[in-house]
């Protein structure tokens, strides 16, 4: 594990969480960019926590040198809140870092601190669980005991390298798949979380009408402002209206609306319509927005006509959700584990049963299409 920070609080305060973490090391504790891309090759880390702004080689112009040096190297991007280093991360996640976390304001804020350190140990953790899964065990002799360092997962490159959209996915036997509702969907639901941009972006770059004809309602796990420049970007990819929504706004065809970051996303009836009810209660899975909410409520609007999609995304947001849509006759489609970043999310919606369909990425807006069109196959 490599911590490049050039505040010497933040690069200790990190340092400290991580060396008291069972499995995970810290390899390096840097300055500067330059540091890090001219000790990559002696220090050989598995993650990297890459902060932004720092003098001689910030963070966005590190990023491709430490990724030209070590491919599979998972970069956090850190920042603190602002517009223009949200922007900078969105451009980090297209150049290959992994995810990003935003940095508190201020460590003396003890909930800030708090929420900084689960967030960013999780992140650490679900990155590095898919190669570590993947690694081939080497092991040592019983009277030499050690600490194994995580081995982050590489993070994929669905759109470089896409499986055959003629190709039947693999799922294991033992994950059981539900037919799709009877009923024609009226609104699409997507949930994700880390690495949910890229994989948000390729989704709704491919609905082309579906998302003229149906409502498409998205819960992304971000802070806010993360939120507003993502749904630019979901905007610019779709070539359709995309917005934070607005609590009260009726929920119309032609639009994606997004749970604006630090508030839940529910939908509510508001006489004949559909409209946006956004929360500001306690944290639901640890996330604030949250997919559960958005899940559940549907059902009561929708009922078996609500089709969910899960994407990326660490611990098991959008399953209870998934299960509400399920009982009440709808359908969720899950990721594969393949094409996520982490398979949390979707693979718990996938073990629990539920889904009638777990994709690689680039199937799952062609399906999408085909499922709007009148397809229940």
């Amino acid at each position: 594990m490599m911590v490049v920070d050039d505040s010497v609080v933040i690069r200790g305060m990190i340092s400290r969480w991580i060396s008291s973490e069972p499995d995970m090391v810290v390899a390096a504790s840097l300055r500067t960019g330059l540091e890090a891309v001219n000790q990559i090759d002696r220090v050989n880390p598995d993650v990297a926590v890459l902060d932004i702004e720092m003098p001689e080689l910030d963070g966005i112009a590190a990023l491709p040198k430490l990724l030209a040096k070590k491919k599979n190297l998972a970069v956090i991007m850190a920042s603190t809140l602002t517009r223009r280093n949200a922007e900078i991360s969105f451009k980090a996640l297209s150049l290959g870092a992994a995810d990003y976390i935003p940095k508190p304001e201020s460590t003396r804020e003890a909930s800030a601190a708090d929420n900084f350190h689960y967030d960013l140990i999780q992140k650490i953790r679900n990155l590095g669980a898919k190669a570590r899964r993947a690694a081939p065990v080497h092991h040592a002799p019983a009277a030499t005991p050690h600490v194994h360092e995580l081995r982050p997962a590489a993070v994929p490159r669905p759109l470089a390298a896409p499986v055959p959209a003629h190709a039947a996915p693999h799922v294991p036997a033992q994950i059981a798949r539900r037919a799709f509702s009877s009923q024609m969907p009226k609104v699409l639901l997507i949930g994700s979380s880390t690495g949910g941009p890229q994989a948000l972006m390729s989704v709704v770059t491919e609905l082309g009408a579906v998302i003229d004809r149906f409502p498409v309602l998205i819960t992304q796990h971000m802070p806010p402002t993360f939120t507003t420049i993502l749904a630019e970007h979901l905007a610019r990819s779709s070539r359709r209206p995309a917005h934070e929504a607005i609590d009260g706004e009726v929920i119309k065809p032609g639009q994606i609306y997004l749970a604006p970051g630090g508030r839940h996303m529910r939908v509510a009836r508001h006489g004949a319509d559909a409209v946006i009810a956004l929360d500001n209660g306690p944290p639901v899975n640890f996330c604030k927005p949250a997919v559960d909410p958005l899940f559940t409520s549907a059902v009561d609007i929708w009922q078996g006509a609500t089709l969910a999609v899960i994407l990326t995304g660490m611990g098991s947001d959008g399953m209870r959700g998934g299960k509400d849509i399920v009982a009440a006759g709808g359908s969720v489609i899950a990721q594969d584990e393949a094409t996520s970043v982490v398979w949390g999310m979707p693979g718990a919606a996938a073990n629990a049963g539920i889904c009638a369909a777990i994709l690689p990425l680039n199937q799952i807006a062609p399906k999408l299409v085909r499922l709007f069109a009148g397809d229940r196959s």
